[in-house]
């Protein structure tokens, strides 16, 4: 009796880069020549002063590639963890300087990194958190910011808009955000998790206070990231310990993931003009054949060019769910995100597609294609063969 043929995966098209992009070989193999090194870097003998070397090699890696000094970078466990700290923080601080600072100013299309410790925040520590309109394009509404600050500068602890959104890849108006703030003497932070690597983030010249950044967005490891904060600004510790990370961020850092951290940030940035070039290219190219076989598909966010991320590409397909859709890539080895949150199993639309405008439909029937350092044009091609059948047979399921 003859065995059953085993079923073959197609190859792996991964478009999905803005959710976390492969490791840079230089990355793996900086980070794996310290996994077996002993020594903790707060340890005094010779074992932790080699660690601390590291560590503090790294900080500066990474503060000569963002233009900020060594001292203002903060490791954390990523992106997350360095949006609460600076949110959490620089917001106790600021109320316990003066009580009458409660107000928070974000966008609506802000990662749930940020949306969510805001929204905790309001909850429990009575901060009033106000969520500034984008237009139809997720460009924040700088009338809007202003309006808002001029209501009453004096109430407001801090700013937070993202450098890019992750969604739709749209650049915010960050040079006039800073400018706005930089009249009341407001601190602004800025999730830049999707930005460094892609385009220019020079931190002094960006006049922000405080900036986030992770390693898996730009080819380094999972479980590090940073939070680049001024030394003027006041930081509440989340978590209290041993005091390390200028007694910000307590806990034992992580050497060999700092080490990959740095070298994958170092890397990233100084190919950043070549990358982008590069991949918005393949992205010009995807978007001009998925609507020439899918003539009714329509891209959100800000038009293709300098206001949008280089390797973003977030499409609608009408009368489809991108959940569907999705599934449907997937099972032809093609990877993609609908780039809107689960709850409980249940598909919720975006909430950045419905800041946007985007009606309830028009926010469940998209899905985010994200090109990186891997990517290539047969993964393009790859694409451009299947949406056509895919999309017919999603329609045909809601028929």
């Amino acid at each position: 009796m003859s065995s059953p043929t085993p079923t073959t995966r197609p190859r792996t098209v991964y478009l999905d880069h803005a959710a976390t992009t492969p490791m840079l070989p230089s990355a793996v193999e900086a980070m794996t020549a310290h996994l077996l090194d002993v020594g903790n870097a707060s340890s005094l003998h010779a074992s932790g002063r080699q660690a601390r070397r590291v560590v503090e090699e790294s900080r500066e890696t990474i503060a000569q590639a963002l233009n900020c000094r060594p001292g203002e970078v903060v490791f954390t466990s990523g992106g997350t963890e360095a949006d609460n700290l600076a949110l959490k923080g620089v917001f106790w601080a600021r109320r316990a300087a003066d009580p009458a600072r409660t107000r928070i100013l974000t966008t609506a299309v802000e990662h749930h990194a940020v949306l969510d410790p805001l929204h905790w925040l309001g909850e429990r520590e009575g901060a009033d958190v106000e969520l500034l309109p984008v237009d139809q394009q997720a460009r924040l509404d700088v009338d809007a910011l202003r309006a808002s600050i001029e209501r009453d500068p004096g109430s407001v602890a801090l700013i937070s808009v993202m450098w890019a959104n992750n969604e739709v890849g749209t650049l915010q108006p960050l040079d006039e955000v800073v400018a706005l703030a930089a009249e009341h003497g407001i601190p602004v932070h800025t999730d830049a998790v999707q930005a460094v690597g892609q385009v220019p983030v020079d931190f002094a010249a960006s006049g922000v206070d405080a900036l986030t950044l992770t390693g898996h967005k730009v080819g380094g490891p999972y479980g590090v990231g940073a939070l680049v904060v001024r030394r003027e600004v006041d930081v509440t510790a989340l978590v209290h310990g041993g005091g390390q990370e200028r007694n910000i961020r307590s806990g034992t850092i992580d050497t060999p993931a700092i080490a990959g951290f740095a070298t994958a940030v170092e890397l990233s940035v100084k190919q950043q003009a070549d990358h982008a070039v590069r991949v918005r290219a393949l992205r010009d190219d995807l978007v001009a054949r998925v609507i020439a076989a899918v003539p009714d598909a329509h891209l959100h966010g800000a038009p293709l060019g300098d206001r949008r991320l280089p390797g973003n590409a977030h499409l609608g397909f009408p009368d489809c769910e991108g959940d569907s859709l999705l599934m449907l890539l997937d099972a032809r080895g093609i990877e993609c995100s609908t780039g809107s949150a689960c709850s409980a199993g249940v598909p919720q639309p975006s909430h950045v597609l419905l800041a946007m405008g985007c009606t309830d439909e028009a926010a469940r029937h998209s899905l985010r294609f994200s090109l990186g350092h891997t990517s290539t044009r047969a993964d393009v091609d790859a694409l451009v063969d299947a949406i056509g059948p895919v999309v017919e047979r999603a329609r045909a399921s809601r028929r």
